[in-house]
């Protein structure tokens, strides 16, 4: 791994404040006991050239020691209730290293190039094959505790982390909804350049993975209308764009009301992806692909918190998109306290059923 790269970026593998290297203090020894397992993914291949949210799990790790575990709405507290799962960092170093890969590639597409030539037709097959190499990775770690019973939530990385994720956790309950949480639909089809890009991760979802049974997108103003299209006319898409969101309230409707309405779309079961981007940019400032508008923090809590309240069962969930920079410690402290309420709200959840 290239430590002058990480220090670069401000962050080494345990950088001082959580000498212990797990979320809230916990590391993969708790499994045993803890309900929830979080599982970290250092992986941002095709976002900002394998750099910036790669580096988001150990970031958010340390932010974490500063964070209280008591989330007031559902009375619950997460103290003692979560473990972490041994990190792979071969993930980070394959990120590196084909990150820089795409960013080529994707230059030279801008330009006007194509894919026809030796030289970028292997690189984007280097990069298809470490897509499918981290799926696996993450897959594996996801499914050895899901399988035990354990809620697994994810930290990214770029957002194409979830599909192994999802996969790996509809095999242990069939039938989930994915609540989709994005500034962007990311329904872009795959295969144009890159097979597992962050840009087409809820395509992937839809197109390659049976068992989830519903894909509700919220937060969404950053789409193609090839990809309203699709979602239309998809039985297992739902796409409630925020601009018309935000025009029901201006109408009259409460936030609640509206939280109320996206959460009736999902099944018994639910998924929870969360990328940051989904929030209005200034709560993380340095995320890659920033749209403005957006909801505020306590906007998106109410929207977790209804998804429990319902009384659907929240099976696991991941954060991504997440860019940690050294100046400011704004993006991984918001980034560790909504990992606190996604945490809360499916331990919530698990007391209701």
């Amino acid at each position: 791994m290239d430590i002058n790269k990480l220090f670069r970026f401000g962050f080494s593998l345990s950088s001082g404040s959580n000498d212990n290297g797990g979320y809230y203090f916990r590391d993969a020894t708790a499994t045993t006991d803890a309900p929830i397992v979080l599982v970290s993914a250092p992986w941002a291949v095709t976002s900002a050239a394998g750099q910036g949210a790669a580096y988001t799990p150990d970031a958010i790790i340390d932010a974490s020691t500063a964070v209280s575990l008591y989330d007031i709405v559902s009375n619950t507290s997460i103290e003692g209730k979560v473990a972490t799962a041994e990190v792979d960092y071969d993930l980070q170093e394959s990120s590196l290293q084909l990150g820089g890969d795409a960013a080529k590639v994707v230059a030279h597409i801008e330009d006007g190039g194509v894919l026809s030539g030796d030289y970028f037709a292997r690189k984007v097959v280097r990069i298809n094959l470490g897509f499918r190499d981290m799926h696996r990775s993450v897959g594996k770690r996801v499914f050895r505790y899901a399988n035990k019973g354990k809620i697994v939530g994810v930290v990214g990385g770029d957002h194409s982390v979830t599909f192994g994720a999802v996969r790996s956790i509809s095999s242990v309950h069939p039938q989930m909804g994915v609540l989709f949480i994005d500034a962007h639909s990311d329904l872009r089809p795959s295969g144009k350049i890159f097979d597992y890009s962050h840009l087409s991760v809820a395509r992937n979802i839809v197109d390659e993975i049976p068992a989830v049974s519903k894909l509700v997108q919220v937060g969404v103003r950053d789409m193609s209308l090839e990809e309203v299209k699709f979602a239309q006319n998809h039985p297992k898409v739902t796409m409630f764009c925020h601009e018309k969101l935000t025009a029901e309230r201006f109408s009259g409707r409460s936030w609640g009301e509206v939280c109320d309405d996206v959460v009736s779309q999902l099944p018994e079961k639910v998924y929870i992806s969360f990328d940051i981007d989904a929030l209005s940019p200034e709560c993380c400032p340095h995320t890659k692909r920033p749209v403005a508008g957006g909801m505020t923090f306590d906007e998106a809590v109410c929207l977790i918190n209804r998804v429990a309240e319902s009384g659907r069962e929240i099976v696991g969930f991941d954060l991504t998109e997440i860019v940690p920079v050294m100046e400011s410690g704004v993006d991984a402290a918001v980034g560790a306290r909504m990992l606190v309420k996604l945490c809360a709200a499916a331990l919530c959840s698990k007391k209701k059923i």
